[in-house]
């Protein structure tokens, strides 16, 4: 091979080298600068969209307690309730496990709000001091809501609510930082209101029926359907 051969050779390799080199900067530096489309956040709470529950229990005196909660969900026959470890509906829980899962409409939402300050316990617990609310011992009347005698359980039933789940609990634990209880329920009877119903049928009409849906801390409704499971027995529509 000749000097002027060699040289070339060399000529092309690094002109190869500093091409990939430039080709390797430029998209390190346009990764390092293009706008993710994520970022990394810190909420204070994780309601991302949950359906509301007004949950009757029995107090010691034999009246009823009425709760709203935004953190439930079903498997099967059983629902799961997460619940504040101070409140009034642990107490009675823990003491007398029954209990009604009412589960308003949105058009309730106000009811739901007017609840919410208040607590059945008496002294108001120090935490739920500090964050304003206050004691209310008959809390069907502060919400403008009726109660309906239930057919398995004692506490009542809420009559404005479409759809209303009588259970028992069968298993109360602790989360894992001692700050809440996990309350798991069998469901013993379903109240729904007639205009909810596929006619002919047991079940609900999800054309029909919208629960109340708090989404960090705002009250909704379901928006339009967009489909259903592959699995799912009820009509897209009417």
């Amino acid at each position: 091979m000749t000097t002027a051969t060699t040289a070339a050779t060399a000529d092309s390799a690094t002109t190869a080298t500093t091409a990939t080199t430039a080709a390797t900067e430029a998209t390190a530096t346009t990764a390092a600068t293009a706008t993710p489309s994520h970022t990394a956040i810190s909420p204070n709470i994780l309601y991302f969209g949950t359906p509301v529950a007004l949950l009757t229990t029995a107090n010691e005196d034999g009246s009823a307690n009425l709760a709203p909660v935004s953190s439930t969900w079903a498997l099967g026959q059983t629902v799961v309730l997460g619940l504040g470890r101070d409140g009034q509906t642990a107490r009675n829980l823990a003491a007398r496990p029954e209990l009604v899962i009412n589960l308003p409409s949105p058009g309730l939402w106000e009811a739901v709000e007017r609840l919410a300050p208040l607590t059945g316990a008496d002294p108001v617990p120090a935490a739920k001091r500090t964050r304003g609310y206050r004691y209310e011992p008959d809390k069907f009347a502060a919400a403008g809501l009726t109660p309906a005698p239930s057919a398995t359980v004692r506490p009542p039933r809420v009559a404005e609510c479409p759809l209303q789940l009588e259970a028992r609990v069968r298993r109360i634990t602790p989360d894992a930082d001692g700050h809440f209880l996990i309350v798991e329920c069998a469901v013993t009877r379903v109240h729904a209101d007639r205009s909810i119903v596929v006619p002919g049928t047991q079940h609900i009409d999800p054309t029909v029926w919208s629960p109340l849906i708090f989404n960090f801390r705002h009250y909704q409704g379901l928006a339009p359907e967009l489909g259903h499971c592959f699995t799912s027995e009820t009509p897209t529509s009417r």
